[in-house]
C-alpha cells in the first residue's frame, strides 16, 4: 500500500510544473569522472556492476542558507504554503518563520526536514536533478585518497560510528572533514541525503513497509541482510532502510540532500 501511494506521487510530481528556473548564483558543482560501480545492492540475488555515465555533483549538502534563497524565491515552497500533497507538518518544523532557519551557521549548516518534492525543485531551480543511488553510490565510495574505500573497515566502522553519534542530535557543520577524491564533502557521516530513485532500490522482502515501529518494518529490517552484497556493511543498511521507510511528503531531521547533473558522455 505505501510503495502504491509513494509510486503515484512521484508520478504525480513528474506531471506538475515546477518554479521557474532561478539562474542566481548557484552553489558549486564538481565533475565526477564515472565508471563501472559493482553496487551494494542485489537485485534479488545478483549481483550488479553498472557504468556510471560521468556527472557534476553539488561538492557539499544544500545549506539551511541556499534553501532559505530558494524559499524566498519561490514562496509556493515555503512552510505553511507549499501544498500537502508535496510535505507533511514536520517540513522545516524547527525553522524560526518560513524563510529563516535562526540558526547563526545557516551557510555551513545542511539543510534537513525537506521533503523529497521540495528537494526535487530546489534541484530543478538550478538546471539539476536529485542524484539516482547509482550515483550517489558511486559518488561515496570514494575516500580522501581512493575512488573505491568501501572494504576498508576502519573506514566502514568510523562511518557507523558516525551516524551512530549523530542519531537524535542536529547535524553538524558542513566540512569539518577532508573532502574525497573528487573533491566532495560529507557523503558519508553528517546526514543521509535523498535520491531520485529511493523507493525503488530496496527490494519488497515483506509486502508493504507499514508505520515506523510496526512488525512489518521490524521484518524488513530483519530481512536487510538479504538485499545487501555485503551484509556486515551496517551503516550502508542503516541508510538505505531508513530512505525507504519514508514516504516523498516525509521529512526527516536527518535527511538533506544535494544535486547533480548529468554531462551526457558514455565513461
Amino acid at each position: 500500500m505505501l510503495r502504491t501511494l509513494t509510486g503515484l506521487l512521484m508520478l504525480l510530481a513528474a506531471l506538475v510544473p515546477w518554479p521557474a528556473r532561478a539562474d542566481a548564483a548557484a552553489p558549486r558543482f564538481v565533475t565526477v569522472p564515472g565508471g563501472p560501480l559493482l553496487s551494494s545492492l542485489l537485485d534479488g540475488t545478483r549481483t550488479v556492476t553498472v557504468r556510471v555515465a560521468p556527472f557534476a555533483m553539488l561538492e557539499e549538502p544544500v545549506t539551511e542558507a541556499q534553501f532559505a534563497a530558494f524559499l524566498r524565491a519561490h514562496p509556493e515552497w515555503q512552510r505553511g504554503r507549499i501544498a500537502p500533497l508535496f510535505a507533511g507538518p514536520n517540513y522545516l518544523a524547527g525553522w524560526l518563520t518560513p524563510t529563516d532557519p535562526g540558526d547563526a551557521p545557516a551557510t555551513r549548516r545542511p539543510v534537513t526536514a525537506v521533503s523529497w518534492f521540495a528537494a526535487r525543485a530546489y534541484c530543478d531551480s538550478l538546471h539539476a536533478e536529485l542524484p539516482s543511488w547509482y550515483q550517489w553510490e558511486y559518488a561515496a565510495a570514494a575516500s580522501s585518497s581512493s575512488r573505491d574505500a568501501r572494504a576498508n573497515m576502519t573506514r566502514r566502522n568510523a562511518i557507523l560510528a558516525a551516524l551512530m553519534h549523530a542519531t537524535g542530535q542536529r547535524p553538524g557543520l558542513i566540512g569539518q572533514r577532508p573532502a574525497n577524491v573528487y573533491g566532495l564533502h560529507d557523503l558519508n557521516r553528517l546526514i543521509w541525503e535523498w535520491v531520485s530513485d529511493y523507493g525503488a532500490m530496496f527490494p519488497d522482502v515483506n509486502g508493504d513497509v507499514g508505520s515506523a515501529g510496526s512488525a512489518s518494518v521490524l521484518r524488513l529490517c530483519g530481512g536487510a541482510a538479504l538485499a545487501f552484497r555485503d551484509p556486515s556493511d551496517y551503516a550502508l543498511a542503516e541508510r538505505v532502510a531508513a530512505l525507504s521507510m519514508l514516504a516523498p511528503v516525509d521529512s526527516s531531521p536527518f535527511v538533506g540532500f544535494r544535486c547533480v547533473r548529468n554531462l551526457g558522455d558514455t565513461p
